[in-house]
């Protein structure tokens, strides 16, 4: 018999021959650089939260509430009397002090009425102060300024009347404590606002 040609056919393997090893899949080395991104998808994500310190816009209740009963004391002493043994309101000294302001400034300090219109106007502005205050903010210590500038020289109107009469609070009456009563409250108020600083956070989502 003729050998048979021991070759295989084209396209065939011979009979228990392994089959040939798979090609290895490309690998690919990343070299770092981002990979394409859509129109509205960026290569950096943002933080959920802010990681600096936000101010916080909140009101001061406290120098507020200082500073309007600071005026709520100045309106109380225009019905009572200040000195005793006279019959005269806060509003009466008030007034008899516009009628001197228009015979001049010097009139108004050389008789003293700058004192009654110090307090009195005083309180007035330290009211509006105070109601600022409660309008949110991140600090309010321009109007704690203003109201300690205010609260001063209301502290002035009141010192000087006491120094002349030397410390006898006997020849004061009740209205007059409540003008007492201005410059006190105000310089809390004026005060607590000076020394508070912003309240911040670092929990506030950005947005």
């Amino acid at each position: 018999m003729t050998e048979r040609n021991q070759t295989p056919p084209h396209g065939s393997s011979a009979v228990g021959a392994q089959p040939p090893a798979p090609s290895p899949e490309p690998r690919y080395v990343s070299s770092g650089a981002h990979g394409p991104v859509g129109g509205s998808e960026n290569y950096y994500t943002q933080p959920k939260y802010a990681t600096t310190p936000i101010a916080l816009k909140r009101p001061d209740a406290f120098a507020a509430l200082m500073l309007v009963l600071a005026g709520v004391a100045a309106a109380i002493s225009l019905f009572l009397n200040w000195l005793s043994g006279e019959d005269e309101s806060g509003l009466d000294l008030v007034r008899e002090g516009f009628d001197r302001f228009g015979e001049g400034i010097g009139e108004v300090f050389s008789t003293g009425f700058w004192q009654p219109l110090t307090i009195v106007l005083g309180g007035g502005l330290l009211l509006i102060f105070g109601l600022l205050m409660f309008v949110p903010a991140k600090t309010h210590r321009f109007l704690g300024i203003l109201a300690l500038i205010v609260s001063l020289a209301a502290l002035a109107a009141v010192i000087v009347p006491l120094a002349r009469a030397g410390w006898d609070f006997g020849e004061f009456d009740l209205g007059f404590w409540f003008a007492i009563a201005v410059p006190i409250l105000g310089l809390l108020g004026s005060l607590k606002a000076l020394l508070s600083g912003p309240k911040t956070t670092t929990s506030q989502g950005i947005s």
